[in-house]
């Protein structure tokens, strides 16, 4: 399963940018608009690492990052800072709070990807040596493997967890792909460019061991990965 991660930011763009990204290099992304509804999604979906704003409506983020703390449970949670705020009370304020990384505003889509993995090995480093139990393992039995990343999922995985393994765009993007839409007219419906588009279907063709569209959207229809 890939590892989720929390988008938290009241900018529309900001988040879709950040999702984007996140998910065509291989995370599950999930959002929210302020740090309110972020905290209730933490308890229910429990991320790997947050990534949030600090200035949001109804709850702000190093109040939510401090809400966050509170909870035994989510005291190792990674959690990523990012604001146009770059004074140094403020960057203080941020590691106060609870916060492992404070980016300033404007950040390179990379550098934030770099700074995640950095902080998601540390994670897993950290409860390998407590020996906490991950959320969800895919391994633990012999007829169990570990899924390499360039191995065809369909040789492993039945269809219920080939779903699984979709991000919430792929599975927009394959629902789209059944009906006939273009690139052009799927990044239209998602806001996305083209190019991006592409992408997706590139990782879904990828995931699902097929060659051409015609293929992938048979394989879905089939193995019930669309209504």
């Amino acid at each position: 399963m890939p590892l989720t991660i929390l988008v938290v930011d009241d900018d529309l763009g900001t988040r879709l940018s950040i999702s984007d990204y996140l998910e065509l290099s291989g995370y599950s992304v999930i959002m929210a608009n302020d740090g309110q509804e972020a905290l209730a999604m933490v308890e229910d979906y429990q991320p790997d690492l947050i990534v949030t704003d600090i200035v949001m409506p109804r709850m702000n983020g190093y109040e939510l990052v401090r809400r966050v703390r509170q909870k035994p449970q989510f005291r190792l949670l990674p959690v990523i800072l990012l604001t146009a705020r770059t004074k140094t009370q403020e960057r203080i304020l941020g590691y106060q709070s609870g916060c492992d990384l404070y980016l300033p505003k404007p950040f390179e889509l990379e550098e934030l990807a770099a700074a995640i993995r950095n902080l998601l090995e540390r994670s897993q480093i950290i409860q390998s040596e407590y020996r906490f139990p991950p959320k969800e393992s895919l391994a633990g039995s012999d007829s169990t493997k570990v899924i390499e990343a360039n191995t065809p999922i369909l040789s492993q995985l039945d269809s219920s967890q080939l779903l699984s393994s979709l991000t919430l765009r792929e599975q927009e993007v394959l629902e789209l792909l059944t009906h006939g839409l273009s690139n052009a007219e799927m990044g239209l419906q998602l806001h996305l460019s083209p190019r991006t588009v592409e992408k997706y279907v590139s990782s879904l063709l990828r995931k699902t061991d097929t060659s051409n569209r015609a293929e992938l959207v048979r394989f879905a229809i089939k193995h019930g990965l669309v209504e």
